[in-house]
């Protein structure tokens, strides 16, 4: 066991991700450098996940290391687990010299790994790190460099593509389907793996049908369109998003794709066509600031700094008014709903901790969402609501989270099977054909 014992350095990203990462890395041991430590101080404060993660870390931390005086000595994490070492600053190798001018925190990290791989050759020195630029210049210098991989989806490309069509060997699915709405899986020559609420086409590339597989009585479905809130589907998926959003049994649902395939649209149509089955309609997305810097560093009061992130939702509202007519009577509704606060268009932040009951949350651009926000969302669900997770995993603006850490590919993975859920991938745009073009070559 000892022979293939490891030694993970870790990078302030991988805590500020998971503050329990100390506990995922089996028997093997754990080295944090104090730069580590003063980099977390500086994200303490504040509401966000990393500031809640950076508090939680310090919190296990100072417990464990309460009653011992010397930490830098070891302190073991429990039963099957390895130790944790608190390192002070070690100077740079004359390499490292050369090679970088500025002690950087990245650099005081990296230096600390050398260090270890150069004065105790017998540890294999791994450096773990969410910057690849720092897993780069870790390589350079020879050292070993991981990503953390705890909490990513392995294997994004599932998820994420388009459509599937399924072929049948029966040679009339398509007009027993059509005729009787559904089919016995048994009976459909359907001999491809499907999960439940899944929606696919099935036939041949010729001739095929829109189908969804209803797991509970083993039927392959027929789907047929749905107009929700005057809002037509498009094209197949669109069809398929519609059908899921307005099944009563399916009450959690992921909907994926790049800009202008009409992902947050389809969601808000969805959920005013069924106004009358909720209490309240939220629509809210997280608040990502360009650059990253604080609110505060913006003009104008609390609302006027929050209304940039919040228009493309009312963009969104505004566009189902105009198709219903903007004096009709269902427009008009809509704006009372609004004036009553029936349908809530808010920043994420503001409607944490408030119950969530006979309600239809649509959560936009959740691909900035942590796996630890979703779940927090998710885990405050009551009777009666439906949750919707939209957005774009190719457009992360949260400098900690990639395609396969974000909240949004995390959900879609682990909830594939589940009886409850659905999850729709969007790769046709439909905002127009200079848009949907622009976002397929201009990479």
């Amino acid at each position: 066991m000892n022979g293939n014992k490891k030694t993970f350095v870790l990078d302030t990203n991988v805590i500020l991700h998971d503050f329990r990462s100390i506990y995922n890395f089996e028997e093997n041991d754990l080295v944090v450098p104090i730069v580590v430590l003063e980099e977390l101080d500086k994200f303490k404060k504040g509401n966000d996940t990393i500031n809640l993660n950076a508090r939680e870390f310090m919190r296990i931390l100072d417990s464990l290391t309460e009653k011992s005086l010397n930490i830098e000595a070891g302190i073991p994490l429990g039963d099957d687990r390895g130790t944790l070492f608190i390192t002070r600053g070690k100077p740079f190798s004359e390499e490292m010299q050369l090679s970088f001018s500025e002690p950087i925190p990245d650099h005081k990290i990296l230096a600390t790994a050398v260090w270890l791989k150069k004065n105790c050759p017998e540890k294999n020195v791994i450096l773990v790190s969410q910057d690849i630029n720092l897993r780069m210049k870790s390589r350079a210098l020879g050292i070993e460099a991981q990503d953390y991989k705890t909490g990513k989806v392995e294997n994004t490309e599932r998820l994420f593509q388009g459509i599937r069509l399924i072929e049948t060997t029966s040679e009339d699915f398509v007009s027993k389907i059509y005729r009787d709405g559904s089919i016995d899986i048994s009976l459909s020559g359907i001999n491809s793996q499907l999960y439940p609420n899944e929606y696919f086409l099935a036939g041949d590339e010729k001739t095929n049908a829109m189908c969804f597989y209803s797991a509970s009585d083993q039927k392959i479905c027929k789907v047929t369109k749905h107009r929700s809130s005057g809002i037509m589907p498009r094209n197949a998926e669109q069809t398929f998003v519609f059908d899921a959003l307005l099944r009563p049994e399916i009450t959690l649902v992921t909907i994926t794709g790049k800009a202008g395939t009409g992902k947050t649209l389809l969601a808000l149509a969805s959920a005013l066509e069924q106004e009358k089955q909720f209490m309240q309609i939220f629509l809210s997305r997280p608040i990502v600031p360009l650059g990253n810097k604080d609110l505060g560093f913006l003009p104008g009061n609390e609302k006027q700094k929050i209304n940039p992130y919040m228009q493309p939702l009312f963009d969104n509202l505004n566009v189902i008014k105009t198709t219903l007519g903007l004096n009709s009577k269902s427009s008009q509704n809509i704006d009372q709903m609004v004036k009553e606060e029936k349908l809530l268009v808010s920043p994420l932040a503001y409607i944490r901790g408030r119950s969530l009951n006979h309600s239809f949350f649509i959560v936009d651009e959740a691909q900035n969402l942590t796996p630890h926000e979703v779940k927090t969302i998710i885990t405050r669900a009551g009777e009666g609501t439906k949750i919707v997770f939209t957005g774009d995993v190719e457009q992360i603006d949260s400098p900690f989270l990639d395609m396969r850490s974000n909240g949004l590919s995390y959900l879609a993975d682990k909830m594939k099977g589940q009886d409850f859920f659905a999850h729709i991938n969007l790769v046709h745009g439909e905002r127009s054909h200079m848009a949907d073009i622009a976002s397929k070559i201009l990479n």
